[in-house]
């Protein structure tokens, strides 16, 4: 579907998913010391041995169009399920496991580190999608009702302009 943004007024094909390079914690630990800390990948994160993420994929259904916007997150994990995840990790058959959302998305007022949920895991070679436990934050509200596209492409740019180191 090719689209004029109202954000840019350029004309776009595709909403891209956009995505953040790791959990919040990472950048708690000081830069000098995360070679030593922190053992990551584009799909996990440990940091000190005891705390570990796994990326997922949050979707946001979009209004009148084709697609979610899907948001690449971290959630935390047990170490045990974190450890079940590394030994299947290209199975739908574990899971769902709890875990804290792991990034503060700069589009809400409201915290979503605090938020719990769910990886819902997919196998073939796809990431856990992120399931939110239902509360009245604006993110669960949105994932359950949907955002329009104007909505959806001003997240887009502000990723697209470096609107934090995270991404």
């Amino acid at each position: 579907m090719v689209y004029q943004c109202a954000v840019c007024g350029e004309t776009h094909d595709d909403l891209p998913d956009i995505g953040f390079r790791w959990p919040d914690y990472y950048f708690e630990v000081p830069e000098s010391e995360r070679d030593e800390r922190i053992k990551g990948t584009t799909d996990t994160c440990v940091i000190d041995d005891k705390y570990f993420f796994i990326r997922c994929v949050l979707l946001i259904p979009v209004h009148d169009y084709q697609q979610d916007l899907g948001l690449g997150v971290w959630l935390s994990q047990s170490e045990e399920n974190f450890g079940t995840y590394l030994a299947n990790f290209d199975s739908s058959d574990i899971g769902p496991f709890f875990g804290w959302f792991g990034n503060s998305l700069p589009f809400y007022k409201e915290d979503t580190g605090s938020l719990k949920a769910r990886a819902r895991f997919q196998g073939n070679n796809q990431r856990p999608l992120v399931e939110l436990e239902p509360t009245d934050h604006p993110l669960v509200q949105d994932c359950t009702n949907g955002i329009s596209l104007d909505r959806a492409w001003k997240y887009v740019h502000w990723y697209e302009d470096g609107g934090a180191n995270s991404l």
